[in-house]
């Protein structure tokens, strides 16, 4: 099968506005909304923290646009999760291409379900492949925990290679993905597991507490410092 553009080279076309709507499914289940929540909030939390918060978009089940012809016929809706390099960070209702200077996606991943599955391993992979050329594709089960990815290479997608730890990296992200006590999680270049928020709040909490017993073995008063 062969994904083709739906607008012929040459001819001068009148785009729609672009604050359209997104037009998504509600989400499969609590598990797709956890793990979409999950993948926004790190990325966020670890890209705020290195300056690049204003230098990227990330989304989830938001339509992607790329055609005035596939807004009539809502022959396809958009990823799960995707992220946008080298853009404003700013609220959008739908990831227009037309009005974010012919921008694709860089990085799409599918929360697979029995309902989606087929469709985001064959017909979206083909157009994310085909005509959205995102260089980078996963996808991931919150069920049977499956997980693959894939990078554009001479125009098609070749599947990444697992590390010894299980994870595939990402140079779009500059960090590595795997599965991590059922969820889809962050791991540092390092391979370390990036925390949430929550989880690095209880780590610093647990250290605080350890100092604060240690000075108490030596007769300090914590409180005292």
């Amino acid at each position: 099968m062969t994904v083709t553009q739906d607008i012929e080279p040459g001819l001068d076309v009148i785009f729609p506005p672009g604050n359209i709507e997104s037009d998504e499914p509600p989400l499969e289940s609590s598990l797709h909304l956890q793990q979409l929540l999950l993948l926004i909030k790190c990325l966020d939390w670890w890209w705020h923290d290195i300056n690049k918060f204003n230098n990227y978009f990330a989304a989830g089940n938001m339509s992607v646009y790329y055609s005035p012809r596939q807004i009539k016929t809502k022959d396809f809706r958009g990823p799960d999760f995707f992220l946008v390099l080298d853009t404003e960070n700013k609220p959008r209702n739908s990831w227009v291409v037309w009005e974010e200077g012919g921008k694709y996606p860089n990085l799409i991943i599918e929360l697979l379900s029995p309902s989606t599955a087929a469709t985001d391993k064959g017909l979206k992979k083909q157009i994310y492949q085909d005509i959205f050329r995102t260089p980078e594709y996963f996808w991931f089960d919150p069920q049977s925990l499956e997980f693959a990815g894939f990078i554009l290479l001479g125009g098609t997608y070749q599947p990444i290679e697992p590390n010894p730890q299980g994870l595939l990296w990402s140079q779009q992200l500059n960090l590595h993905l795997g599965v991590h006590e059922g969820k889809l999680r962050y791991f540092t270049p390092e391979a370390q597991l990036m925390l949430t928020p929550e989880e690095y709040g209880v780590q610093e909490k647990e250290r605080a507490e350890r100092l604060a017993a240690k000075l108490r073995e030596l007769n300090i008063d914590p409180e005292s410092l």
